[in-house]
């Protein structure tokens, strides 16, 4: 989905087909929002004011560019995982036999479509993290790229997050949702704390 057009992404995603849907969503927004900390270093390298800056800005873009690729190849990821769960709900349920199947199926399903969104919110996380230098580091003249960043960034992080629980709330194994609820939820928490105060720190300087 990722090589087709913008138009295309959001005419599936508009209609009835399973995939593209929320996740690959998410993850679309987060690429978006990575980009932007891409652009707002390309714009700041080689100036005089920002010198200090250049070699961190330079790793900024770096981390950016690999979060950027990682969340676009998720996308697909998505709709790829996305796929066997959407047709395990059609599974047969009429003996006890086929019960017990789709009962295994579905939680298998469950976690394996739980895994892209999962990843979605740790990437938006870091990602998060490289606008809260930038608000400092970054180019002035492109600050307000960094506040769209960031809240492109803090919808992929609550998004993802969402993508997450609506898949743990079926899953029957508890030490899985256990795990995931402790590894998630502080990323979520924190997250939109520092996307929010990024933003305000963008709309003082505007």
């Amino acid at each position: 989905m990722i090589d087709g057009s913008c138009a295309e992404f959001t005419d599936k995603l508009a209609s009835k087909v399973a995939v593209p849907g929320g996740g690959g969503a998410a993850a679309l927004v987060g690429a978006l929002g990575t980009a932007l900390a891409s652009m707002v270093v390309n714009l700041t390298l080689g100036k005089k004011k920002y010198a200090e800056f250049e070699e961190v800005n330079k790793e900024i873009m770096a981390k950016a560019l690999k979060i950027q690729e990682e969340l676009l190849e998720m996308v697909d990821q998505d709709a790829e995982n996305f796929l066997p769960l959407s047709k395990a709900y059609g599974l047969p349920k009429e003996t006890e036999e086929e019960k017990k199947y789709k009962e295994e199926t579905l939680e298998k399903c469950l976690i394996v479509a739980c895994g892209v969104p999962v990843d979605i919110v740790k990437k938006a996380y870091e990602a998060i993290l490289l606008h809260e230098e930038l608000v400092d580091k970054g180019s002035k003249l492109a600050i307000s790229d960094v506040g769209v960043g960031v809240q492109c960034l803090r919808a992929a992080l609550i998004s993802g997050w969402l993508n997450v629980l609506i898949n743990i709330n079926m899953i029957k194994d508890e030490a899985y949702v256990a795990k995931i609820n402790e590894e998630i939820r502080p990323l979520v928490a924190k997250g939109t704390k520092i996307a929010d105060e990024v933003y305000s720190k963008v709309e003082e300087m505007l």
